[in-house]
């Protein structure tokens, strides 16, 4: 490997990254400035920024990764996050909250939820979820990023998630959301191309795409026993309706992530960066063929890894991975693309990994600010941005403390672990504070705390791939989960935590009193 010329494209490719969060930092003048960009992102700005946010190392490595275990079925995520995490986030969510926003001033997610039903609580519980809830997601995608710079590099995987990590900090504690919006969208750029030509080049290797995908077909005889006995039935095939990896690939993977899009802060205050719903038009095709490209790339790029690795080396990926479906991307990029090919993914999958932790660390540090601090404490200005940029270094040490002590296999399932708390946490009470006039704090509050506690009590208590590794239910009931009949041991939490929280949200605002209608008036002002 030419270490030199590796070197002098990093070099240059940070260099730029830090100029853009120095142009933020020039740019933000007060906290509006450093929660929402000002409120004047151009589209193309906001929608790669989004969709950048939206698609890290934890997409490409982890479940990429994950496609070369589950195969094409992972394509039905791709679906998802287009019509939800894009056409429906975007149109149905975010002129909404483009407008509530601005109406209320609101500069978090936590604070538009605030705001809307006049409650601290909400705001500050929210924040309470959003801090502690993400580093388990940021971690997560610091080790994707270090995973490829230890296989590309051959670095240590520590070295490498220490510099990494120090990189990020500089320009997020600094550039605020405008800085990070403008790394976003040149990374996501560099995402793009870099996509493209893994796509290009896989099919290439493998002798066009009916080849490539009638190989895979035939792979069918190679799925190991283990696999076969918990329902694969093949990479291009779905699971055995209904079996243990059926469950895993539809409620945990699917959707997990598919439906959590719609409540992650990081990605709802993007809506409140822009001034008019022109931009969220256009931005829709924007953003779709941004994670088109992304997801649809990755998985069916994992999944055909298989076919590489039997054709080369004898075996299927996870074999040559020796287990750990987070390496199972990184070992096939070094394996099959040209020299130079190994740069460009290796500035892309930098580029993935830094705009994702760049939003993952501003909404952890605006939660203890704005959302925690202000709330609490009724202190506004400089004073909450000093403590917002201390929130963002607890959050990056939490962050990599993670990283070091976290297990293998875990980018793709931390990632899904935090996208499905956000849903049964959040979504209820987000829907209706956007569409229904009759939602009630005390509503917000039930939904809030049953999504919230539900879904911990399932994955501490039921959903074996996470009770069992932590022991809290053997410790304290001599049991190693408290449902052992299927499929409860593999059903994902969103899939009961979610209709319990909206429950909750509905039951209760129906049987409080209305807010009052001035303050409804006032969140829906200019909305149709």
């Amino acid at each position: 490997m030419n270490l030199l010329l590796l070197n002098v494209i990093i070099l240059i490719y940070l260099l730029i990254t830090l100029y853009l969060g120095y142009r933020g930092w020039k740019s933000t003048k007060d906290s509006e400035g450093y929660l929402v960009a000002g409120r004047k992102t151009h589209p193309y700005i906001m929608a790669m920024s989004y969709g950048a946010t939206f698609i890290s190392t934890s997409a490409i490595v982890g479940f990429g990764g994950n496609a070369g275990l589950f195969g094409m079925g992972l394509l039905w995520l791709t679906l998802l996050n287009i019509f939800v995490g894009i056409f429906l986030a975007f149109i149905v969510y975010g002129k909404r909250t483009r407008k509530m926003g601005h109406n209320l001033n609101a500069m978090t997610f936590p604070e538009l939820l605030g705001k809307r039903y006049n409650s601290k609580f909400v705001q500050y519980f929210s924040g309470l979820v959003i801090f502690f809830g993400m580093p388990l997601y940021a971690s997560v995608v610091l080790i994707g990023a270090a995973r490829f710079m230890e296989t590309t590099l051959n670095i240590d995987f520590d070295v490498a998630l220490l510099i990494y990590s120090v990189i990020i900090a500089a320009y997020v504690i600094w550039g605020g959301l405008r800085g990070v919006m403008y790394t976003d969208a040149m990374q996501g750029t560099i995402m793009f191309v870099g996509m493209v030509f893994l796509l290009i080049m896989t099919y290439l290797h493998l002798g066009g795409i009916s080849a490539a995908h009638q190989a895979l077909t035939d792979m069918v005889h190679l799925v190991p026993a283990k696999l076969a006995a918990q329902g694969h039935t093949g990479w291009t095939s779905m699971p055995t309706f209904g079996s243990t990896w059926w469950w895993t690939l539809i409620s945990t993977i699917v959707m997990g992530v598919g439906i959590g899009v719609l409540a992650m802060p990081q990605l709802v205050v993007r809506f409140m960066t822009v001034k008019s719903n022109r931009e969220l038009n256009r931005g829709v095709l924007i953003g779709g063929i941004f994670i088109l490209a992304m997801t649809g790339i990755a998985f069916v790029v994992g999944a055909l890894s298989n076919v590489f690795f039997l054709q080369t080396q004898g075996n299927i990926s996870i074999n040559i991975a020796k287990g750990n479906a987070d390496s199972i991307i990184p070992i096939y990029i070094n394996a099959a693309t040209p020299e130079w090919f190994v740069y460009l993914f290796m500035l892309t999958l930098l580029a993935a990994a830094m705009s994702t932790s760049s939003s993952q660390f501003h909404s952890q540090g605006s939660a203890i600010g704005r959302d925690i601090y202000e709330t609490l404490f009724h202190k506004k200005g400089s004073g909450s941005i000093l403590v917002t940029r201390m929130g963002i270094v607890v959050a990056i040490v939490i962050a990599v403390i993670l990283g070091y002590i976290l297990p293998d296999n875990i980018i793709a399932r931390g990632t899904a672990i935090f996208f499905g708390l956000c849903a049964a946490a959040f979504l209820p009470m987000y829907t209706c504070a956007l569409y229904w006039r009759g939602a009630t704090r005390a509503g917000a509050m039930a939904g809030l705390l049953t999504g919230t506690f539900a879904t911990v009590f399932w994955y501490l208590f039921i959903h074996k791939a996470e009770a069992v590794p932590l022991g809290i239910c053997k410790m304290l009931l001599g049991r190693e989960i408290l449902i052992t009949q299927m499929p409860w041991p593999v059903v994902d939490p969103i899939i009961v935590a979610l209709p319990l929280s909206m429950l909750a949200t509905v039951a209760v605002s129906l049987m409080t009193g209305k807010p009052e209608e001035k303050h409804l008036e006032e969140c829906f002002k200019g909305i149709k």
